[in-house]
């Protein structure tokens, strides 16, 4: 797939230099950092039981979205992700509200990353006798250090995430075993469970941040066109990237329920490390400082690297002004994609409460998972099995699709349940954001140049 990537008119291609490894670091490298934080806002929901619950049902969903990702997107190997599975399968509207959806989902956990590690920082300056430290600087470091990164190449960048996610990952189970899970010396599940104090209500207020322990995992899509074998590396690397962090979440939820009460865990910002605090181990703060501060980078880092991809690949389709559609000449980035959305995540990282920033990502999130249900059927539908060349098949097709609705459907309420004005206003915003692009931008699509598989004719048209 070729680019404009110079106004003097030299077409210049993004580099396929990754393997199944730099999918993994990507999905799991955006992901782990709901471990460090985020998800324990779904115990303040319902309770330490509930969010076990919430974390099993999120998982499953997540499941099938990394199965219906895997089949979709090792049939449809373009840079864009999801929105490159609508503009194929469904028509230019649907297109342009997933990656709409995708570059909000990934700036926001941008900026709740750029939060949490400014908030760790300035946790841990005080602890230092600093009285004064602040997170503001750390939050703009973070994000124009990183944005930096990402300018410089695709290949370091995921190599760096795949370094400091293994680091991160790593060290969650060393706390795991250092806090002795087969004893009674450190973790108190009897004395601190609760049973559910909002009952099954709060269990179902819980689905909302329960999505944080794997929501990004789709984002090893927005790789296709840079990794050496789409075939392979994608399904490969996503399944390996949930089944990763199914144990992590599980793990996390384990530490930290059975040594915080779950009046205190519920508001904590960064709970794996106030877990590393109440061992009364310093090796143990320090690993889980940085960890938290690893996860935060590595998550930051992935985010940037997928929004800039959805935001490019709708430029060079011309949904976007097709000035975000160019490529550095040397380093084969989507520079411009990546600079302007910058200042995006530094308005929400700065101004923005984190559980609000949270928040905004999951809907986008939500509504993305909602359509990969409906397009995975119509896909199933218009090019059955065997009329097109399918790397992965998905199995028990169609229940995944209609678990995933289901699911999806009732995160929707639970967000409703805390977060109703948010969810309206997002909702009107999308609308909004449809009608332009109906009215003005629509015009420019050139939907014979963006429909790029080889493929014959759908069934029926």
């Amino acid at each position: 797939m070729k680019v404009d990537a110079s106004s003097s008119g030299e077409r210049i291609s993004l580099l396929r230099v990754l393997g199944p490894g730099h999918v993994w670091a990507l999905g799991v490298g955006i992901v782990l950092v709901g471990e460090y934080m985020g998800w324990n806002f779904a115990v303040g929901k319902g309770g330490a039981i509930a969010a076990l619950i919430a974390c099993w049902f999120a998982g499953l969903l997540y499941t099938c979205v990394a199965m219906i990702d895997s089949e979709v997107t090792s049939s449809v190997a373009a840079a864009g992700g999801q929105y490159a599975h609508a503009k194929h399968i469904v028509g230019p509207l649907m297109a342009f509200n997933v990656g709409l959806y995708l570059v909000f989902a990934y700036t926001m956990v941008e900026a709740a990353n750029a939060i949490t590690l400014g908030h760790l920082v300035q946790i841990v300056g005080v602890m230092a006798g600093f009285e004064d430290a602040s997170d503001k600087p750390f939050i703009v470091l973070t994000i124009v250090f990183l944005a930096w990164l990402n300018y410089r190449g695709v290949y370091t960048t995921l190599t760096f995430s795949l370094v400091i996610t293994a680091f991160a990952f790593v060290f969650i189970c060393v706390l795991f075993f250092a806090v002795q899970p087969w004893s009674d010396a450190y973790i108190k599940h009897d004395q601190l469970l609760t049973g559910l104090p909002y009952g099954w209500l709060g269990v179902l207020a819980a689905l909302h941040f329960g999505m944080w322990f794997y929501l990004g995992i789709e984002g090893t899509t927005q790789a296709a066109e840079e990794v050496r074998s789409p075939a392979r590396a994608l399904p490969l690397g996503t399944m390996t990237g949930i089944v990763t962090l199914l144990i992590a979440s599980t793990m996390t939820w384990y530490i930290c329920s059975g040594l915080m009460p779950w009046e205190y865990l519920g508001q904590s910002v960064t709970p794996l490390f106030d877990a590393a605090r109440l061992t009364n181990s310093t090796l143990l703060m320090v690993l889980l400082f940085i960890g938290t501060i690893f996860s935060a980078l590595a998550s930051a880092n992935c985010c940037i690297n997928d929004a800039s991809r959805a935001w490019f690949s709708m430029g060079r389709d011309r949904y976007l002004p097709q000035v975000f559609g160019a490529v550095h000449p040397k380093y084969r980035t989507p520079y411009r994609a990546i600079a302007f959305l910058v200042p995006v995540a530094l308005v929400f990282a700065y101004f923005a409460p984190l559980d609000r920033v949270i928040t905004f990502s999951i809907l986008s999130g939500l509504l993305e998972y909602t359509f990969m249900a409906f397009n995975v059927m119509l896909f199933r539908r218009k090019w059955p099995l065997g009329s097109i060349k399918r790397s992965y098949v998905h199995p028990f097709h169609p229940w995944p699709a209609v678990i995933l609705l289901v699911l999806c459907s009732a995160t929707y309420v639970a967000v409703f349940l805390g977060y109703g004005t948010q969810l309206i206003a997002m909702m009107v915003f999308y609308i909004v954001a449809s009608l332009w692009f109906a009215v003005h931008r629509y015009k420019y699509v050139r939907r014979g140049e963006q429909f790029a598989m080889p493929w014959p004719r759908p069934v029926g048209y």
